[in-house]
């Protein structure tokens, strides 16, 4: 049985989340994502590791150098997920904003 973190609490460390914003944009080295924190490099490798055991954050070898990047379709499997708590937020502050609207048009 193949066994992996929960990708919740993955993204649940600011640390973590701050990495994948990070790749998001461009694969990157251990080394160029662990200089744009204040951590020790470990940290950073250990931050990795877990990102990568839940297939948030997948490797590629180029020579001698791990690069890291999104790995889009578990990203959209999180995003799939949490629409429809984001639908039901977006209604109720809809329905409070035209409560509001109301509410200062009869004052």
């Amino acid at each position: 049985m193949n066994l992996r973190r929960d990708v919740f609490q993955a993204i649940a460390d600011p640390t973590r989340r701050a990495i994948l914003l990070l790749v998001a944009s461009q694969s990157m080295t251990a080394g160029a994502i662990a200089a744009n924190f204040d951590t020790a490099r470990p940290t950073v490798s250990k931050h990795l590791q877990i990102l990568t055991e839940c297939a948030l954050l997948q490797q590629t070898q180029n020579g001698r150098e791990v690069h890291y990047h999104i790995n889009a379709k578990e990203m959209k499997a999180i995003a799939d997920f949490i629409e429809p708590f984001r639908q039901m937020w977006d209604d109720r502050f809809n329905k409070l904003e035209s409560i509001m609207k109301n509410y200062q048009a009869k004052k």
